[in-house]
């Protein structure tokens, strides 16, 4: 069963005086309960959102494939667990181009995550050359083939496609594209876990999402939800995306 997963990705943006931002849009959860909420907020502020996220999932942006070791700067799955975080994003496209993490390295995360219980958010997404040559279904199948975890199921595993060239720029690929690549993302699940993974998998849309463009991106065929970058720092942009989903919402078989 697939209910709308709404995930804010804080990036490195949030101090404790941003914590009546996390407060307003947990309000906001309570009358829209149908809707699955998340928020990945910087390390720093992990334990300090979840005193007061009530009902919404707190997650990490990243997180080591290791438990721990000479990895200065990085952060555990099991420092982010007894943070109080729930899920983990692995495989963004920053960390991809600016830390130039590979998909051996995400998958690896991935199921870093997933020994400690974390719920894993894997991305995967085109640059807009990959794009224009017409190679996005073929560049996103061949991310996920090398970084799918082993054991993935849609219990505790969605995958964002987030095509690079639509992150913070105020573009977005078409209704029709958008379904496209999420449907090739769904068979290609059915095709390496096999149906019951396909159908409880949740694929998430992310790439300048906000109030404006959220209805028509998550009523997109096999679109489960979304990421949402800056529009996710604010309650007064954040809410009417989960609105949205709220208005949307449809449990699949």
């Amino acid at each position: 069963m697939r209910s709308k997963l709404v995930a804010g990705n804080w990036k490195m943006n949030g101090i404790k005086a941003s914590l009546v931002e996390v407060e307003a849009i947990a309000a906001a959860c309570r009358s829209n309960s149908d809707v699955d909420v998340a928020l990945f907020v910087p390390a720093t502020l992990i334990a300090d959102a979840v005193s007061v996220a009530g009902v919404m999932m707190i997650g990490g942006q990243d997180c080591h494939a290791n438990d721990c070791g000479a990895h200065t700067g990085n952060i555990a799955a099991p420092m982010l667990v007894e943070a109080g975080a729930r899920l983990v994003i692995v495989g963004h496209s920053e960390r991809r181009a600016d830390q130039g993490e590979t998909d051996v390295e995400v998958k690896a995360k991935a199921e870093a995550a997933r020994r400690h219980g974390l719920g894993v958010i894997l991305c995967v997404g085109e640059t807009l050359d990959e794009r224009g040559k017409d190679q996005a279904e073929q560049v996103v199948s061949a991310q996920i083939a090398r970084s799918l975890p082993d054991g993935a199921d849609g219990e505790w595993l969605s995958i964002a496609y987030e095509p690079v060239w639509a992150i913070g720029t105020g573009r977005t690929p078409t209704e029709t594209e958008v379904a496209a690549v999420h449907g090739a993302i769904r068979a290609q699940i059915g095709g390496l876990l096999g149906g019951d993974a396909a159908a409880s998998l949740r694929i998430l849309y992310g790439g300048s999402v906000n109030g404006a463009n959220a209805a028509s991106l998550l009523a997109c065929a096999d679109v489960d939800g979304a990421l949402v970058g800056g529009a996710s720092l604010t309650a007064r942009d954040f809410v009417p995306i989960i609105e949205a989903a709220a208005s949307q919402q449809q449990i699949l078989p």
